[in-house]
């Protein structure tokens, strides 16, 4: 078995917004009509019109206004609302997805869903709360070396103390989440000279935001997993959205939250 769901927002009780519903706007905002949306869609007018309708009812604002004149003898376009409540949505579905995934973790064991239960709901400062399986324990006396897997694909190590291993009572083919503060990441282009005491991670730059040298940058792993570090170094500079980077991480700097 598996815990699934579907993601709608309704208001004052009723069915407001889910996917089939964006698609419609999404089809009127490209083809700007609502009969040719409702063609590509295989329904009625009608049935087009009501939901839009429907949704316009329940809406602070309209979602919809009408054009007319013009080469094209008018039309229907997207208010600018409209707009951003297609954002909001798609935003509330992706975190709706991570708290499925998340919960899913535990399969059709419930007293391991009360244990993600009760770890989702822990708050840290750290922007970087990674979920991860144990792949291995190796002890080295006061320290122990953890091997984490992201997604199946990541990698990471985390050096933790050998009784902090002993008090979470953690075992290889647990979860677990590495915690990582954005300011322990250093992002650098180049792939020379990299230390191998360090967890290398490859990815893509999606975003580099901030001034000069003080800049926040996300990054997007090969297997998915997204990491925000916040660079303070020269070499920020050499870095563009859309280019190839590597993460660097020691394993001193990697907590472990269960």
């Amino acid at each position: 078995m598996k815990i699934d769901g579907r993601f709608w927002l309704t208001k004052d009780g009723q069915s407001f917004l889910g996917l089939g519903r964006i698609e419609l706007l999404e089809r009127i905002d490209k083809t700007g009509s609502i009969l040719a949306a409702a063609k590509e869609m295989k329904m009625s007018y009608k049935a087009a019109w009501e939901r839009i309708n429907g949704m316009n009812a329940l809406a602070d604002q309209p979602l919809i206004e009408r054009m007319t004149g013009g080469k094209g003898g008018g039309g229907t376009k997207l208010t600018l609302y409209a707009h951003e409540l297609i954002a909001t949505f798609y935003r509330l579905n992706e975190l709706h997805h991570q708290f499925i995934d998340r919960f899913s973790e535990a399969g059709d064991n419930p007293e391991h869903l009360a244990q993600i239960l009760s770890r989702t709901f822990l708050t840290t400062s750290a922007r970087n709360q990674l979920p991860c399986s144990l792949q291995n324990i190796q002890l080295n006396g006061l320290y122990s070396t953890l091997t984490l897997s992201l997604n199946g694909t990541d990698t990471l190590l985390s050096t933790i103390t050998t009784k902090s291993v002993e008090n979470m009572g953690l075992a290889v083919g647990c979860t677990l989440y590495a915690i990582i503060k954005s300011s322990d990441i250093t992002v650098v282009s180049s792939q020379s000279n990299l230390d191998d005491t360090n967890n290398i991670l490859y990815g893509t730059i999606e975003s580099i935001n901030g001034v000069e040298k003080n800049r926040e940058i996300i990054l997007r792993l090969k297997g998915g997993t997204q990491l925000v570090a916040l660079e303070r170094q020269p070499s920020v500079c050499d870095l563009k959205v859309g280019s190839q980077a590597c993460a660097i991480v020691s394993p001193m700097h990697i907590i472990i939250g269960i």
